[in-house]
């Protein structure tokens, strides 16, 4: 099932950002799902699925938004990696 949202934005955006309306719709759509997946809200999978896309292209657009794949603090990391369980152990 899908629900169907309108944002009410300035026709002058659309020439601002060089886009038609549908991928203006498409651009915020993918940045709020990449932002959900950021703040811990949703993992990868559903970052994907969301998105229609592959894990690799949500790789490739988390980079263009310059957001880590990785979903773990710096101590979360350094504790997996001590512990051997990031190596898939």
């Amino acid at each position: 099932m899908k629900t169907a949202v309108t944002v009410e934005v300035p026709n002058d955006v659309f020439g601002l950002l060089d886009e038609d309306p549908v991928r203006f719709a498409r651009d915020m759509y993918e940045t709020a799902v990449v932002k959900w997946f950021d703040e811990g809200r949703i993992s990868q999978g559903k970052a994907a699925e969301l998105l229609g896309l592959s894990r690799g292209e949500l790789f490739d657009l988390l980079g263009r938004h310059k957001v880590s794949p990785i979903q773990m603090t710096a101590e979360e990391l350094a504790e997996e990696l001590r512990s051997g369980r990031a190596l898939g152990d």
